[in-house]
């Protein structure tokens, strides 16, 4: 359907029919979600201009917010599907997208195991990104998922794409936020004496023991639960190419973590 008229609201959260697609949520999901927005704030943040409400209601705005994530549409054409202008569709992502965010875990299981993994994100503002190994211009987003639950518990501040996984583990910050609680990872944090990588062949170049083998084919096992987390992460379009200016893309990755976590629970 083509609408010219930016009047016409093509999408509405009251059509069930329209959360699945454009967020990966059920509907019961959805609801659950509007009401954490609601609890942070989301109904008292004004529209920006003196004396002006948005004109749309929370859910659409939740909505919004989601569907752009998902779809990495741009503001010209995310505005008309909800009938706002794309001025109005910015403020909605700007003012929004941080009260989705992943909340900071409080508690957690001393016997916890986590894993850790950095995904390359391609982004336009070069303020933050650098030329990486996959020829774009990326930052590098370090996600730490329970291996158990496989929900994303911690997330790092992106760092230049140009940068190891070894380094950005301790600049991004989620060294601290996984200290004291075992931590998985592949060869490319070796180095860190705190996180638990594969047995290396040794540099005589003679094989492994076969417990070794045995460990790394564990290891490896257990390892490629991240490598699907960041998949499924990475099916909110807007990881693939990030065309907003670089300090949002914290929040924009919290968010997503957030939305991850409550589809994988069900």
């Amino acid at each position: 359907m083509i609408v010219d008229d930016a009047a016409v609201q093509v999408i509405s959260a009251a059509r069930p029919e329209w959360i699945h697609p454009f967020t990966g949520l059920k509907p019961v999901q959805f609801r659950r979600l509007v009401r954490v927005v609601a609890r942070r704030g989301g109904e008292a943040i004004a529209d920006g201009r003196p004396g002006r409400q948005w004109a749309l209601g929370l859910p659409d705005r939740v909505l919004l917010v989601a569907a752009y994530w998902r779809t990495n549409l741009t503001m010209r054409q995310i505005g008309p599907l909800f009938g706002v202008s794309h001025s109005a569709a910015h403020r909605v992502i700007d003012t929004l997208g941080p009260l989705l965010a992943l909340a900071p875990v409080k508690r957690r299981p001393m016997d916890q195991v986590t894993i850790v993994d950095g995904t390359l994100v391609p982004t336009r503002d070069h303020r933050l990104a650098a030329q990486s190994k996959n020829y774009r211009y990326s930052a590098n987003l370090q996600v730490a998922i329970d291996a158990n639950t496989r929900l994303v518990v911690a997330l790092g501040d992106p760092q230049p794409g140009n940068r190891n996984d070894t380094i950005v583990y301790r600049t991004s910050g989620i060294n601290a936020k996984l200290a004291d609680r075992a931590t998985m990872a592949d060869g490319a944090y070796r180095g860190n004496p705190d996180v638990v990588i594969a047995y290396r062949k040794p540099e005589d170049g003679s094989a492994l023991r076969q417990w070794q083998e045995d460990l790394n084919a564990v290891h490896r096992g257990v390892r490629a639960r991240i490598e699907h987390t960041l998949a499924r992460m990475k099916e909110f379009k807007i990881l693939r190419d990030y065309r907003r200016a670089a300090h949002t893309l914290t929040d924009t990755a919290a968010g997503i973590a957030h939305l991850y976590n409550i589809i994988v629970t069900g």
